[in-house]
């Protein structure tokens, strides 16, 4: 992955929908060339996939908890049962006090307690230990620029 490649990234996480002739523009190539650059770190895994990013309180999941997971045993192989509970957003082997880290997003606290409820039940899982977010300063994607360039 060159230069190229990098600043096409990045101009697609600040908008995904930008044409390929502006995207061409921006990085001295062609609309076609671009478009080449593009598919080309989609096949190769660079770009995983494209979404829309949505605000959480406006479909009412305020609540944002991160989740420490303690176990019993190896977490490595449960990631299916982590996948299952749907207001789990991202799911963390770790190494540390805990096995496992979530992060999860509901509409309220007694959502989150069912959440943890479910966690429970999974095979393994011995405690947890929820630290409940008041307020998120930002979220950030991963640049693919050198931090001078980003």
């Amino acid at each position: 992955m060159n230069d190229i490649d990098r600043k096409l990234i990045s101009l697609l996480q600040q908008d995904a929908t930008t044409a390929y002739a502006a995207l061409g523009k921006a990085v001295g190539l062609s609309a076609g060339a671009a478009h080449e650059r593009v598919r080309k770190l989609r096949e190769r895994g660079v770009i995983r996939r494209t979404t829309v990013e949505v605000d959480p309180s406006a479909l009412g999941q305020g609540v944002l908890a991160f989740v420490m997971v303690d176990s019993t045993a190896w977490m490595g192989d449960s990631a299916a049962a982590f996948a299952a509970i749907p207001e789990i957003q991202e799911a963390h082997v770790i190494a540390g006090s805990a096995s496992v880290l979530v992060k999860v997003r509901t509409t309220t606290t007694e959502q989150l307690q069912d959440v943890l409820r479910r966690l429970y039940a999974i095979d393994g899982v011995s405690g947890t230990h929820a630290t409940v977010s008041l307020e998120t300063f930002f979220e950030r994607p991963l640049s693919p620029l050198p931090p001078a360039e980003a």
